[in-house]
């Protein structure tokens, strides 16, 4: 019995410059991405970098999410080689790979998602990503479906944009808020004017390149950051909507 290798539809929404809303996951429960998958979204983020979550849990996340609406993107902890195998191999096509600073370690977040000769992702062809085996020729084909989305977060990492842009096999650049308005002086003060003007120009550049911009934001200022121009904009957070979903009702019951 075959396998279908599954199309990266997401990689081509951005290649064709069509907007992609996504949801933010930071709960290691497969329950949660299930439930969410099927809320409309077109993509939504599994997160290893700020949250407990492993290849385990990531595994199962990525099960829940297959038939929803929202394309999975996995972070994982930090842009190396090892990580991002194993996350390739339990099914993966899209990766965002946090605090890339030179074009030099963007080159290595796509070398390590391709198999040789033109990457150095490790080989093995029964993993969950190659079907168990079913997919028909999953080795020669796997390179054209992933989705490289590297992270810029550092006064370093903006000026080294324009080179970070121009490295082949990086589809997408997100800026990162927090971490951006820390390291301009700004720390927890997203609203500076200095780090939207550092934001805006991202995305300018971004898009002059001819790669995506990406970006998580607040509900409030996802329609500014897409006529911006950014083209895969998180909206919101699974704890974020819990959080104000449960404020707000204790709020309205302790009155």
């Amino acid at each position: 019995m075959s396998v279908e290798l599954p199309v990266n539809q997401f990689k081509r929404n951005l290649a064709a410059g069509r907007p992609q809303i996504g949801l933010w996951m930071s709960f290691f429960a497969h329950q949660v991405v299930e439930l969410c998958a099927n809320s409309g979204f077109d993509w939504m983020l599994l997160d290893t970098e700020h949250s407990p979550n492993d290849p385990h849990m990531v595994h199962t996340q990525l099960m829940a999410a297959k038939g929803g609406t929202a394309h999975a993107v996995v972070r994982p902890a930090w842009n190396d080689l090892v990580m991002i195998k194993r996350f390739l191999d339990l099914g993966a096509q899209t990766l965002l790979l946090p605090y890339v600073q030179t074009p030099e370690e963007a080159h290595a977040a796509v070398q390590a998602t391709r198999f040789p000769p033109d990457g150095m992702r490790g080989v093995a062809g029964s993993t969950r990503a190659a079907g168990f085996g079913r997919i028909k020729d999953y080795l020669n084909r796997a390179n054209a479906e992933m989705c490289v989305l590297v992270q810029v977060e550092t006064r370093k990492s903006l000026d080294n944009l324009d080179a970070i842009c121009k490295t082949d096999g990086v589809d997408g650049v997100f800026i990162g808020p927090n971490d951006l308005a820390a390291d301009l002086g700004h720390r927890g003060n997203i609203p500076h004017p200095e780090v939207q003007s550092a934001i805006a120009d991202a995305i300018k550049r971004i898009r002059a390149h001819g790669k995506a911009p990406g970006i998580l934001v607040g509900e409030a200022d996802g329609q500014r950051m897409l006529d911006l121009g950014a083209l895969f904009v998180a909206v919101g957070s699974d704890t974020g909507l819990l959080r104000m979903a449960a404020d707000g009702l204790a709020s309205r019951f302790k009155k």
